[in-house]
Parts: C-alpha cells; sequence; structure tokens
C-alpha cells in the first residue's frame, strides 16, 4: 500500500513539472524578455521593502489567525512557537508540492509534542486554507468592481452577487461542518480578510515599484485571481500559473501583460526570500512547547 502510495504522488510531483515547463514555455513565448528584464531592472528598491514588509505583516496576521483555531480546540501554543513552525512551514511549502507540505509538518509536530489527532489537525489546516480563500474570493470581489471587468455587465452582476451571499454561505459552511471553529468566527474571518488586504499592500507596493500603473485595479484584481490559480495543485509552487493567469486575463482586457508578469515574478522572489526566515528553525527543539 505504501508502495504504491508513493508511486502516485511520484506521478503526480512528474504531471506537476510537466505542466510547470509547459507553462514557462507559454509564458516566453507570449512575452517580450526585454521588457520584462527592463521593468524588472529599473525596481525601486524602498518600494520593494515595503511589499516585503506587508508581505510578512500578512504571514504574521495568518499565523495568529492558526492559532486562535488551536485555541478553538484546546491547543495553547504561544504566539512564539506558533510563529516559528508557521515560518518553517512556509519554507516546505516553497519546495513541496502542491503547497501542502508544510501543513503536513504541521500536523506532525502538533501530532507528536502535542498529543493532537490527525483528523483533527487536518481540519484546521483545512479551514485554515478555506478561511483564506474566502477572504480572498470576497476582496477580489470588492476591488473587482472598481476594475476594466465591470465593462462587461454579466461580471459585474455575477461579482455583485458573489459579494453579497460569500459570507451567509460561510455561516452555513461553520454551522454543518466546522461548528466547533463557530465561537471565533468574526475574528478569524475578519484576520483572513486583514492577510489578503495586507497582501494587496504588497502588490500595490510591487506595481510601484515599476514607476505605477494606470490600471491598478485590473493588476491587483488579476493578483488575487491568480493566488487562487496559484493554491490549485498544477505546477510546482504555482510557478507559471501565476504568470499565465496575468498574461490572460490582461488580454482579455486589452492590455499589455508585461507588467503583471513582472509583478509575479516579483511577488513569488518575495515569498521565497521571507520563506526562508523559516530555515532558521530547522533544528529548533519542537519538544520545548513553550
Amino acid at each position: 500500500m505504501k508502495k504504491k502510495t508513493n508511486i502516485k504522488k511520484t506521478i503526480k510531483l512528474l504531471i506537476q513539472i510537466l505542466f510547470t515547463a509547459i507553462a514557462i514555455t507559454i509564458v516566453v513565448n507570449k512575452l517580450d524578455l526585454s521588457q520584462i528584464k527592463n521593468t524588472l531592472s529599473s525596481t525601486n528598491l524602498f518600494y520593494l521593502f515595503l511589499a516585503f514588509l506587508m508581505f510578512n505583516i500578512s504571514k504574521i496576521i495568518s499565523s495568529i489567525r492558526l492559532n486562535r483555531f488551536f485555541d478553538d480546540i484546546n491547543l495553547k501554543l504561544s504566539q512564539s512557537y506558533n510563529l516559528k513552525l508557521y515560518y518553517l512551514g512556509m519554507f516546505y511549502n516553497l519546495f513541496l508540492p502542491g503547497g501542502i507540505g508544510g501543513d503536513g509538518y504541521k500536523i506532525y509536530i502538533l501530532k507528536k509534542y502535542f498529543n493532537q489527532k490527525i483528523l483533527t489537525m487536518t481540519k484546521v489546516m483545512l479551514l485554515d486554507r478555506i478561511s483564506g480563500l474566502i477572504a480572498l474570493l470576497f476582496l477580489t470581489g470588492v476591488l473587482g468592481l472598481f476594475s476594466s471587468f465591470t465593462n462587461y455587465t454579466y461580471i459585474s452582476y455575477l461579482t455583485i452577487a458573489g459579494v453579497i451571499l460569500i459570507y451567509p454561505i460561510t455561516i452555513l459552511l461553520y454551522k454543518y461542518k466546522f461548528s466547533e471553529f463557530l465561537k471565533s468566527f468574526q475574528i478569524t474571518n475578519f484576520q483572513a480578510l486583514l492577510v489578503q488586504l495586507f497582501q494587496v499592500f504588497c502588490a500595490y507596493f510591487i506595481v510601484l515599484s515599476f514607476g505605477g500603473s494606470t490600471d491598478i485595479f485590473d493588476l491587483l484584481v488579476i493578483f488575487l485571481i491568480s493566488s487562487i490559480v496559484a493554491v490549485l495543485p498544477l505546477t510546482v509552487g504555482g510557478i507559471g500559473a501565476r504568470e499565465l493567469t496575468f498574461i490572460y486575463l490582461l488580454q482579455f482586457l486589452g492590455k499589455e501583460p508585461t507588467i503583471g508578469v513582472a509583478l509575479s515574478v516579483i511577488f513569488f522572489l518575495i515569498t521565497a526570500l521571507s520563506s526562508f526566515i523559516g530555515v532558521s528553525f530547522i533544528n529548533y527543539k519542537w519538544s520545548e512547547k513553550q
């Protein structure tokens, strides 16, 4: 059974590598690489530092939200311990396919040193991702109302309906599938919104580092959509998937994709650099709980 599982994982990884290679090839063929190079080489380092800061603030808030979920199941972790584990999870997510390797490591540590059930921990990690996705969809809808996508009437109607309905639907989801977390519904969903908002600030400062853009709302909305696409286990670490999202959606709007792809590349580099903070916790003694 274990051998079959390993074979399936290997096949899945090979498929992801193949899709990543295909996506990168399409991106390279659709862009003028010299324009991308010029855009990246002329970035303002001060704005990039602010983007890096905004990204890491979002991750700190995200770790606080996750710790609130832990508290709901009577798992008491100090925020310092939780943050270290969170950053190490980010590091593993960077290299392991599907972006869930870090979640698996956190589950392993919490089972080993806190006697937590794997099923319970898996449920917490799943809800953590769901709450993030809900906030992502809501913020995408709100910003979308100020973007060029509203030039298409049917998109406007769908967006308004989505913004209105998403949280009532979320309450029902919590009530019937995650009832033990209902008591923290308001605070955790507010924190999830803050996480996505600071990521939007990150993207905004990246665009400013290129000199700004008159299409800022379009870029930010597509950035959020690309974040949703990157979560899907299609490519390794979302590489290529984000860039293709920018290319096709900006072309759909009749706009040039160079800045969008440059934004995607810089955001990935900021993510990678931030994730390497977790390296310093690889040898941390997790048995020393506090």
